[in-house]
């Protein structure tokens, strides 16, 4: 073989292994770049401490490193449509929650985003027990004098919620519709801005999540009323539940899960998945949910699916009801 047919054989396959010599560094480089966890909800608020909480321990499992975004506004909008839109596959997560898999579809007459096609289930994350609240200068200590002291106001009374379309909002609008008290929505941009004027005495009640609340029930700058689930909490015990009071059946709540742009392969959502089960049962998440009153929702990305299927009915059907729109 002549010296010039062996330099063009060795060029040749030069040529056809470059590709695949480059592959290590490019998934190395993957590796090294940290998930992006976008929150739609401010930060300081209960969907802020889940992320923070079990992106910690997923970043030890996956052995990468993950930083939380927040993106608040438009009821989860903002952030899911940034994700929807991301081809950084395997590098951007999103929680998704009540409001941007099971509300918003019916709340807008258009969304930047397709909750279904446009995301991958990871698996649920949380589940946020809603507690009525009032400030310290509304006279009511249980669910009867509460709804007493609303009807003595003549123009009705505000409550707050972390947003248009969350779970606090609809979950107060199911409130409204089963009691027939005059109730005007004061949405906020997350939790923690709505507790703050909820502590502050700027706006007198919200149904608000445990995880926002918790820390501010045992100082008395907030007083809870009731609980919108079949049971009480075991770690607020004291606290009566509003079916209890006489609001047969009364129940919502607040739930997030985890999802990542469609595009992204099986393989990576398996791998994420495994992570998240196993950061829910670690036992610092487990610490930490407990002292928020949450509870853990560990399940396959199918079961996640179908969770939010149901829910997207459940709510779809009240907000048709009341002709709730947010455009």
């Amino acid at each position: 073989m002549t010296s010039s047919r062996i330099a063009r054989r060795l060029l040749a396959l030069i040529v056809v292994a470059a590709p695949f010599a480059l592959l290590p560094a490019i998934t190395q480089a993957q590796r090294d770049k940290p998930i992006e966890w976008v929150v739609g909800y401010a930060a300081g608020g209960g969907s802020d401490a889940v992320a923070r909480t079990v992106a910690e321990a997923m970043s030890k499992s996956l052995g990468r490193t993950i930083v939380v975004n927040n993106k608040p506004g438009a009821a989860t909008n903002i952030a899911a449509d940034y994700v929807a839109k991301s081809k950084d596959f395997g590098n951007v997560m999103l929680t998704a929650d009540f409001a941007t898999l099971a509300a918003n579809p019916t709340l807008f007459s258009k969304l930047p985003y397709d909750p279904v096609k446009d995301f991958a289930p990871v698996g649920l994350l949380a589940r946020f027990p809603l507690i009525l609240v009032v400030g310290p200068q509304v006279p009511a200590k249980d669910f009867k004098e509460f709804v007493a002291w609303v009807k003595s106001q003549p123009e009705g009374i505000s409550y707050a919620s972390a947003g248009a379309g969350s779970p606090h909002h609809l979950a107060t609008e199911l409130l409204r519709e089963r009691t027939g008290l005059k109730l005007q929505h004061v949405p906020y941009r997350g939790a923690a801005l709505a507790v703050q004027d909820l502590i502050g005495g700027q706006i007198p009640f919200g149904l608000m999540d445990s995880a926002s609340v918790q820390q501010h029930l045992g100082s008395g700058r907030l007083r809870a009323i009731g609980i919108a689930s079949p049971a009480r909490l075991k770690t607020l015990a004291e606290i009566p539940t509003l079916a209890e009071q006489g609001l047969a059946g009364f129940e919502a709540h607040a739930w997030q899960g985890l999802v990542v742009p469609a595009g992204t392969s099986p393989d990576v959502v398996a791998k994420l998945s495994k992570a998240l089960q196993e950061a829910l049962d670690s036992t610092p998440v487990k610490a930490r949910f407990q002292t928020l009153s949450l509870e853990a929702l560990p399940g396959t990305p199918q079961q996640m699916a179908s969770y939010a299927a149901a829910e997207r009915e459940r709510w779809g059907k009240l907000i048709k009801a009341n002709n709730i729109r947010l455009d």
